[in-house]
């Protein structure tokens, strides 16, 4: 498929390449810097002076620079005695000076913040002072649910077959600075072994509910991830529990192997449906339509294996047992086109078309 992908920056900046301009995953496009943060310092109350006497104590004014450890302030004392001094906790510019408050204002080194491309193509569009389009060919793959932000690696697949368990003694040293590929249902343990190593991503089939509060050190209670901080992105491509992944997404990730890809854990479950992505270059345009038809293509008919994308059966395998040809009057009082799916629990739910995907035939 021909991926397009847009990215800016949080503030305004430079945008560093120009339009037409190839672009490879990691290369930075745009760049800005955001303000420090602000120290408060109350010069008033730590060296016992009214805020009308701190402006004249202080040896910086606004705009000076000043180092940890810098004396910041000093009285005039009695008969030339007795002065104190006050030095600078941090480092960083003094921002403002209160004589109401008595407040020192010390603001810290600006932030730099750098966007990369996120998938290697070309510049079809310049947002000046915001960012750029990138446009790709690639082969393009969706996990149900993840954690963890963007990610760049090497793909690596470890297990065998989609039905082998991604356990700790797959990963070896060389599955450094990697994203790895693994079957079914990764542990915490594997986890932690992928974190010690040094693995860029974890691609696998299911985890279980406690593996991963494990992992996160909490229940994960809000429905937008991808700011975890666990030492890795964790994409799951099937749902919670013992799932094998996918024959035909195992195949794609397992054809791509040594290519060198972008991950993204992001997920939204609710509202707008953000899932976790994995972008693999292709080189050769005339292998996309493949890779188009192995996620999300094909027909819904009786049979067809799918996995629900919507709330409140987020993540749900079945089967499609029902396509009744008139529209359904939903719970919301919309209509929409239906269908039932025959879950794995034994359990059939009706759910709008539109709220699956096809993982099989």
């Amino acid at each position: 498929m021909r991926l397009r992908v847009r990215r800016v920056l949080p503030i305004s900046g430079e945008v560093l390449v120009s339009h037409g301009e190839k672009v490879e995953a990691r290369q930075v496009v745009a760049r800005t810097f955001m303000p420090g943060d602000v120290t408060p310092v109350n010069i008033a109350n730590q060296m016992s002076l009214s805020p009308s006497e701190v402006a004249a104590a202080m040896l910086k004014k606004v705009g000076d620079p000043v180092a940890k450890g810098d004396v910041l302030a000093r009285s005039k004392g009695m008969f030339g005695f007795f002065k104190t001094e006050f030095a600078a906790p941090t480092s960083g510019t003094i921002e403002s000076i209160s004589d109401v408050t008595g407040q020192v204002m010390i603001r810290g080194a600006a932030l730099p913040v750098q966007v990369l491309a996120y998938a290697g193509g070309t510049v079809v569009e310049v947002l000046p002072q915001e960012g750029v389009i990138v446009e790709a060919d690639v082969a393009f793959a969706q996990g149900v649910f993840g954690v963890g932000g963007e990610a760049f690696g090497v793909l690596k697949v470890v297990c065998a077959n989609p039905s082998e368990d991604l356990t700790p003694d797959r990963i070896t040293a060389d599955c450094k600075n990697a994203v790895i590929v693994g079957g079914a249902r990764i542990h915490e343990a594997a986890v932690r072994r992928a974190v010690e190593v040094g693995v860029s991503a974890i691609i696998a089939g299911g985890i279980d509910d406690a593996d991963l509060k494990a992992i996160l050190g909490y229940d994960l209670g809000v429905a937008i991830t991808g700011s975890e901080k666990i030492g890795l992105t964790l994409i799951i491509t099937e749902g919670f529990g013992d799932i094998a992944m996918a024959d035909r997404t195992f195949a794609l990730l397992k054809k791509h192997a040594g290519a060198d890809v972008s991950v993204n854990g992001a997920t939204q479950i609710r509202a707008g449906v953000m899932r976790p992505e994995i972008v693999i270059p292709v080189a050769d345009s005339a292998n996309v339509g493949s890779v188009q038809e192995a996620h999300g293509g094909g027909f819904l008919e009786i049979g067809s294996q799918v996995r629900i994308i919507r709330d409140p059966y987020f993540g749900i395998l079945g089967k499609v047992t029902a396509l009744p040809h008139q529209p359904t009057v939903l719970g919301s009082g919309s209509s929409a086109r239906v269908l039932e799916v025959a879950c794995a629990d034994g359990k059939t739910v009706t759910v709008p078309r539109a709220n699956v995907e096809i993982t099989g035939g």
